[in-house]
């Protein structure tokens, strides 16, 4: 069990740590709001909770089809890239109270971030299979810690970038704040267009 906790936090925080569309969407949806990061955990764990169950009881096999996981990168990377757009649109708004519907609504960001991804249906399909398949074979209890952990992972991380870039927009001001935001922006259009590619190729491979 001892060992089984350590490989859990490791590669758990292997994971989170890893840059990626939720990085930017915390830092930017945090400098409007500083517990960001929780709400888009929250947003995670609401997808992530069903598909533990569903690979703890061996229905999670699906998702290594690559027609699927094609499918989900495709629809996933417009997601993005429309998130991305409308950042960046929003950039160009006078009103400063203006906010665009990614910021307003963290947890959906969670949900649509992790469910739009292939990459984090691949990791749940193999890596998390694996450590599911270890703690399964402790017990139900071992189950429900390694859930928890990996959540109190994510939730550590996410509010540190969302309470960043909070605390970055109080101190540098409104310009900053559109830095970040901007930057954040073509962070979100730069995945979405790599997760179309990786799915166009996908596709033509089959």
């Amino acid at each position: 069990m001892i060992g089984l906790v350590f490989t859990i936090v490791g590669v758990s925080l292997f994971g989170v740590l890893a840059p990626g569309p939720v990085t930017a969407a915390a830092i930017s949806a945090g400098a409007r709001n500083r517990h960001a990061g929780a709400w888009i955990c929250a947003g995670h764990v609401a997808v992530e909770l069903p598909l533990i169950l569903l690979l703890a009881t061996g229905l999670g096999t699906v998702f290594t089809s690559p027609a699927i996981r094609a499918s989900i990168g495709l629809l996933g990377g417009v997601i993005l890239v429309l998130m991305g757009l409308q950042l960046l649109a929003s950039l160009r708004k006078t009103d400063a109270g203006a906010v665009v519907s990614v910021e307003r609504h963290p947890f959906l960001i969670g949900v649509v971030l992790s469910g739009g991804s292939p990459y984090f249906l691949f990791w749940w399909a193999t890596v998390g299979l694996t450590l599911i398949s270890q703690a399964m074979a402790l017990g139900i209890v071992a189950l429900g810690l390694f859930a928890l952990i990996h959540w109190l992972c994510d939730l550590s991380w996410l509010e540190f970038l969302s309470n960043a870039g909070f605390k970055g927009s109080q101190v540098f001001g409104a310009r900053s704040q559109t830095v970040v935001s901007a930057v954040c922006a073509v962070m979100l259009l730069g995945f979405g267009v790599k997760f179309i590619c990786d799915a166009v190729i996908a596709i033509r491979m089959m």
